[in-house]
């Protein structure tokens, strides 16, 4: 299984020529951690609609993480484009001539580029896409968006290797240390009894030897009291659960965070139950790693 990261940024650059005018575009595309699939969309207004249909194409890619999706778009459908009030030019310009000729030498007549320069004789308006070039853009958008989700993909790979990385080795550690709570474990008992039995030599003095048969009860109380078999056997069985969900097919993030809760369960289970120093520095040692698991677990997908 390739393991991905939920973090990863991508950004992919865009043209396209149609009907002799000319779009490029950037998109930028930034993920972060996030229980579920959440995706935002900073696009120009006039493509808002366009939103749903990339919101399928990253679904496509992803499953979890909270995907920020920036479009800049510059293109000459999108400056305004200059038109002439002609009938305001032409009354200007004979008011102009007339004034002209009435004063002669005393007022020059304006320039054309001056009549230009007055307001409202030139208005810049929008040119709108008609409905086929609004779709080719569209089109050309969407495919330069599934490459930007491709790329953000190869990403969020490149950085689950090293998370994959990370969970062998802490696991192999983890494995270490519930063989070595479980040898110690299978001794317990005889340490258990040697524990009593010196316990019980020092306080006797002069009182009457404790039965071979009483020190056997007090043994295996002490002994079921301490006992964490069943919280050894859950331990290997939820890592051998881990193992294979690292060869899974699909993503696992969510399936290995309620996997590190209950190893932490067990964990903390089997240090309140010991009644020895060493069992319970390993079973700190145990909850140590079981956290570092879980910091890392939750950066998968």
């Amino acid at each position: 299984m390739h393991i991905a990261s939920m973090t990863g940024f991508a950004r992919v650059e865009g043209k396209a020529d149609l009907a002799n005018l000319k779009y490029d575009w950037a998109f930028e595309i930034k993920s972060v951690n996030g229980k579920n699939l959440d995706i935002k969309f900073k696009l120009p207004s006039f493509l808002d609609s366009l939103s749903l249909e990339l919101k399928e194409i990253a679904a496509g890619y992803f499953s979890r993480g909270s995907v920020s999706v920036f479009l800049e778009l510059n293109s000459q459908l999108l400056d305004k484009q200059p038109q002439v009030n002609v009938d305001l030019l032409h009354q200007l310009a004979e008011a102009a001539v007339d004034v002209s000729s009435r004063y002669g030498d005393k007022f020059r007549a304006p320039s054309l580029g001056e009549l230009l320069a007055l307001p409202q004789v030139v208005e810049f308006v929008d040119k709108r896409l008609d409905e086929t070039q609004l779709e080719a853009l569209k089109k050309a958008l969407k495919d330069s968006f599934m490459n930007a989700c491709e790329k953000l993909q190869e990403a969020r790979l490149a950085e689950g290797d090293k998370i994959k990385g990370a969970l062998l080795d802490i696991g192999a550690k983890i494995n270490k240390v519930v063989a070595q709570i479980e040898v110690l474990f299978d001794k317990l008992p005889q340490k258990i009894k040697e524990g009593l039995q010196s316990r019980v030599a020092e306080l006797s003095g002069d009182l009457p030897p404790i039965s071979e048969e009483r020190l056997a009860q007090e043994i295996v109380l002490y002994v079921t009291r301490a006992d964490i078999r069943e919280e050894i056997d859950r331990l290997k069985a939820h890592m051998k659960t881990f193992s294979e969900l690292l060869k899974a097919s699909q993503p696992a993030g969510r399936r290995l965070d309620f996997l590190c809760q209950e190893l932490n369960r067990e964990a903390n289970t089997t240090c309140s139950k010991s009644m020895d120093i060493t069992l319970t520095n390993l079973g700190m040692e145990l909850k140590a790693l079981i956290e570092q698991l879980r910091e890392q677990v939750q950066n998968m997908e």
